[in-house]
């Protein structure tokens, strides 16, 4: 990455809960960017509908569809910060998803994309993440291989009050996928 380029990444966070310990590694990711690197929120999605084929083409997209569309658009590169729901991708993550990839110019196509996810036992959400990445790839995004960041046990790495990662080595491992993250999107072929 050249000294000049800033880049600017959206972070979506696939848990509604304030609390989640998703949402604190989220949280703690504009910290341990690289410099030039700009990691900012997506636009909420708990309020969308559940995608139903007959609303969208009888009206318009809901307006909350549009704006993470957009802002996805807009990014660089995008990381997705998960926690797993029944082996899988929580349903109003999937939802998000399904609701902005029917928009013309659909926004994840030939984004670069990382993944993150937390969770307090042994797997860190693996599965989720898997699964995540099938969907990506039909969506024709470039996914962000290695390292991948599974935040195991999570609640000993999380300083719940502050909500953040405390955690020397996950700090770490976060801060190494974000710099090659980085590369990764300059060598994909930023977008602006």
């Amino acid at each position: 990455m050249t000294e000049a380029r800033k880049l600017n990444v959206l972070v979506i966070c696939g848990s509604l809960r304030n609390g989640s310990l998703n949402k604190a590694v989220a949280r703690t990711l504009p910290e341990l960017a690289p410099p030039g690197v700009t990691i900012k929120e997506a636009p909420p999605f708990d309020a969308f509908p559940l995608y139903n084929a007959d609303h969208h083409q009888a009206t318009v997209f809901p307006a909350a569809v549009t704006a993470l569309a957009d802002a996805i658009r807009a990014a660089d590169g995008v990381i997705i910060v998960s926690p797993e729901y029944n082996f899988s991708v929580p349903g109003a993550l999937k939802n998000a998803i399904d609701w902005v990839s029917r928009l013309k110019d659909q926004p994840f196509k030939d984004k670069p994309i990382a993944l993150q996810s937390a969770s307090g036992g042994p797997l860190g959400a693996a599965r989720m993440q898997y699964h995540l990445r099938q969907i990506m790839v039909f969506l024709e995004a470039f996914v962000f291989t290695r390292p991948e960041v599974f935040v195991t046990f999570a609640p000993q790495k999380i300083n719940e009050k502050a909500g953040r990662i405390t955690d020397g080595p996950t700090r770490e491992i976060i801060k190494t996928q974000l710099a090659l993250f980085a590369k990764f999107i300059e060598r994909v072929g930023a977008k602006h």
